[in-house]
């Protein structure tokens, strides 16, 4: 029976303890970025290798997306504690699974048919009785079961494909006693979990159902079997997940020309934004460029000192909280992670007018609903409430942001009624109510503040070396939301750490060649900027 499969899983994202243990292991990592950096590309074997253009042939496309898809793989066992997978079901009412139903019943519709014959025909019931054998086989592993051989030996000589045909040709096979020997050897294999599954099966007496019912139990074993492999394996993936992507990306790029083409951009477009900035360390605003094609090494000798490597990466990670998803392409070394940080981007959005939208109430209002955390928090909840689902296509932000002004005004209104305080009046609503509406428009000022700032934490988090030495979100709009985006914060910096430490070869490489001409290379190659343990 044909076996469908899908990643299942890949929403949940590891917990913060388990973030920060990635977090933590960036500091031996930001040495081999500063060896990396400051050394020739040549002389490292896990540096890209550049070779000039040329046509890729077929087989090499093949070869490349096999890597790439064990890559994706291997990355999201690692990455994701909650991956495994499960069969895949069509949805109900589709043509895809009226499809499958039709020719699955028409398969068993033909075996009942050819053993209702007189004599009966035997070919299709032995063809699936030796399936079967393979499948249970195929559940013999010596690190599972530690009586293997003879376990596999007892399989092979009771279904026994050559003796089971002479017997069909006699008429002397028991198609219903070799189910129920499959049904027993299933209860030694079977996980804990499938136990009352394989037991049900014997309550069937129609020969044909009860086969059908075996492979449907057998797929659910296959899929036990399976993730069990995954949580075997994850340990192990985990402890040389490092070496295997950087390995295996190199790979993909030995067959894949300009396999670093958007993150090359993606760099030279961080490093021009970097060293346009008057600090040269300004987080990337909403209205930065989006699009570059000069490089930085026309800048002077003074811009281009300021610049440094991990600089520009950082800005180049923060740039990923604004990113657009739906029209930008990831850079090659982002893809494994392109959802996590798109769900990152989605939860933040939300936080962003949050914070927003309490500023200018607080501002507005005033003394009489200060100190109030009860309030605080209702305020909160109601706006991310009323926000949810906002990067859906289909969402109105504007429809959302009146309903919103609306429930602040109301709550307000009670909490000020509650405590003895006059309510809001008319012209201070129509203010409030106003400002909220108006927080998206472009140039937004509360808005552009809120983005700024929390661009600014990010970027603060990026330069910290131990996550948990993180200073607390001051006042001045970030406080109403500290705890989400310090959670934020946490799972950001993990997979930026983590992305570094696979591909911080690849970005040297590519830095090196950005952010120093051939001519200014010589005379400032020792003086060239270098990223030690602890700058991040």
């Amino acid at each position: 029976m044909p076996l469908n499969e899908r990643p299942s899983g890949s929403d949940d994202q590891r917990s913060d303890t388990e973030s920060s243990g990635r977090s933590d292991s960036m500091m031996s990592d930001s040495e081999c970025f500063r060896q990396s950096f400051t050394s020739e590309s040549s002389s490292k074997p896990d540096s890209p290798a550049t070779s000039p253009p040329a046509l890729i042939t077929f087989d090499k496309m093949m070869a490349s997306a096999g890597n790439l898809f064990n890559l994706t793989l291997a990355h999201e066992i690692v990455a994701n504690d909650n991956f495994h997978l499960e069969n895949l079901d069509p949805p109900q009412n589709s043509l895809e699974k009226r499809v499958k139903e039709v020719v699955h019943q028409a398969f068993w519709n033909r075996l009942e048919a050819d053993l209702s014959e007189d004599p009966p025909e035997y070919e299709h019931a032995i063809k699936l009785l030796q399936e079967i054998r393979e499948i249970l086989l195929s559940f013999l592993t010596p690190e599972n079961y530690p009586n293997v051989n003879r376990l596999r030996k007892q399989i092979c000589e009771v279904l026994d494909m050559d003796l089971i045909r002479q017997e069909a040709e006699h008429g002397a096979v028991d198609i219903y006693g070799l189910a129920m020997y499959i049904i027993n050897t299933m209860l030694k294999l079977c996980a804990p979990v499938r136990d009352e599954d394989v037991k049900k099966l014997k309550m069937t007496t129609d020969i044909v159902q009860l086969l059908r019912d075996i492979f449907h139990v057998l797929d659910l074993m296959q899929m036990d079997m399976i993730n069990f492999t995954i949580r075997n394996l994850r340990p192990y993936l985990q402890q040389h997940s490092v070496e295997y992507e950087r390995a295996t990306f190199q790979d993909i790029l030995v067959k894949t020309p300009n396999g670093l083409q958007f993150t090359t951009e993606w760099i030279k477009e961080s490093c021009e934004e970097v060293s346009a900035s008057p600090t040269s360390s300004n987080p990337p605003s909403s209205s930065s460029s989006s699009s570059s094609s000069s490089s930085c090494a026309t800048e002077n000798k003074s811009s281009v000192s300021a610049v440094t490597p991990i600089s520009v990466l950082n800005h180049g990670f923060l740039k990923l909280m604004q990113w657009d998803y739906q029209k930008k392409v990831m850079p090659e070394t982002l893809m494994t992670d392109e959802l996590r940080y798109r769900e990152l981007k989605e939860k933040l959005d939300p936080l962003k007018l949050t914070a927003a939208v309490l500023l200018i109430t607080y501002n507005l209002v005033g003394q009489a609903i200060t100190d109030l955390p009860d309030l605080a928090e209702r305020l909160k909840r109601v706006t991310i409430v009323l926000l949810e689902g906002m990067h859906l296509s289909t969402f109105d932000v504007d429809m959302a942001l009146e309903n919103i002004s609306i429930q602040i005004c109301s709550q307000v209104n009670s909490s000020l009624t509650e405590r003895g305080f006059p309510v809001l009046s008319d012209e201070v609503q129509t203010n409030l109510k106003g400002q909220i509406c108006s927080i998206t428009k472009e140039n937004n000022t509360v808005r552009l503040l809120i983005e700024n700032r929390i661009q600014l934490y990010l970027k603060n988090a990026l330069s910290t070396p131990d996550a948990s030495k993180l200073q607390p979100v001051l006042q001045g709009g970030l406080a109403h939301i500290q705890t989400e985006l310090e959670m934020i914060a946490a799972q950001f910096v993990a997979l930026v750490n983590y992305n570094m430490q696979v591909y911080g070869p690849f970005y040297a490489d590519i830095l090196r060649k950005v952010l120093f001409s051939e001519t200014s290379k010589e005379t400032t190659d020792d003086k060239a900027p270098q990223l030690t343990a602890g700058t991040r």
